[in-house]
């Protein structure tokens, strides 16, 4: 698991959707280089963010682009003018974010840092790597369904509860102290096919309301019943790779991963 990436651009490489729009106006060839960004805001409450993402970008196009020109002039003004030899150095490759992190292909999950107690599941992202995650959240590449489906489950939940830290009382996710401990399931390869099924169930079931955000999905108000459905079902597959009886509460659950841990330990 591995923070975001982080821009210390002033924000300059972000854009709004304005931004985006005046930028492609009279430069269309800037949109390749230009990706969805996903702040901790934008994953939860369905913002619209982009950024400037020029790693590929050759020097003649760049220079054909000269609006762009302008918002990467204004990264390195910013990070000349910092307190922070660091930052200053990084004034050299504007072009740039600070630090990046972002899977060159395939998918990662998206673990927002952040997120209210009031949840019964923190909300969790099953991301295309052409979506570029900040440092406000945590990622884990390489990911799968079954990854996804694992992560998202009401034993790692419970996990997450019972060793988190907390901001005021929300929980804040470290990937130390959660992450790294939490003991994985022995699963076969027809276990792993089945929680990929499930786990898609629960992405089905958030895609039939494109119009709802992750918070709105996942305030136990509002939750769809599709949505629970699908999660209950994913809970209790993954329950009973642990224990095929399953287990009657989230004590319990805890209480069986503490053993395996200390017995993975040894």
């Amino acid at each position: 698991m591995l923070n975001g990436s982080k821009p210390a651009d002033g924000g300059f490489l972000l854009l709004t959707p304005t931004d985006r729009e005046y930028i492609l106006s009279t430069e269309p060839q800037a949109e390749k280089y230009i990706r969805i960004l996903v702040g901790a805001d934008e994953f939860l409450n369905a913002g619209e963010r982009y950024c400037l993402w020029l790693i590929n970008c050759p020097p003649e196009e760049l220079r054909s682009m000269p609006k762009v020109l302008g918002f990467v002039e204004g990264v390195r003004a910013f990070r000349s003018s910092s307190k922070k030899t660091q930052t200053r150095d990084l004034a050299t490759t504007p072009t740039l974010f600070a630090e990046i992190r972002a899977p060159e292909s395939g998918n990662y999950l998206l673990v927002p840092k952040v997120s209210s107690e009031r949840r019964t599941y923190v909300p969790i992202g099953f991301m295309s790597h052409r979506a570029i995650t900040t440092d406000r959240n945590h990622m884990i590449p390489s990911a799968t369904l079954y990854e996804f489906g694992v992560i998202t489950s009401k034993m790692h939940m419970s996990w997450l509860s019972a060793l988190c830290g907390r901001m005021k009382s929300d929980f804040n996710y470290s990937s130390k102290l959660v992450y790294n401990t939490f003991v994985w399931p022995n699963a076969t390869d027809e276990q792993r096919s089945d929680v990929e099924k499930l786990a898609q169930a629960v992405l089905d079931a958030r895609a039939e309301f494109p119009d709802a955000s992750l918070a709105d999905l996942y305030d136990p108000l509002t939750m769809p019943p599709t949505l629970a459905k699908a999660h209950k079902a994913l809970d209790r597959y993954v329950d009973r790779l642990y224990s095929p009886r399953g287990f009657d509460s989230d004590a319990d659950r805890v209480a069986m991963l503490f053993e395996r841990y200390k017995e993975a330990a040894l």
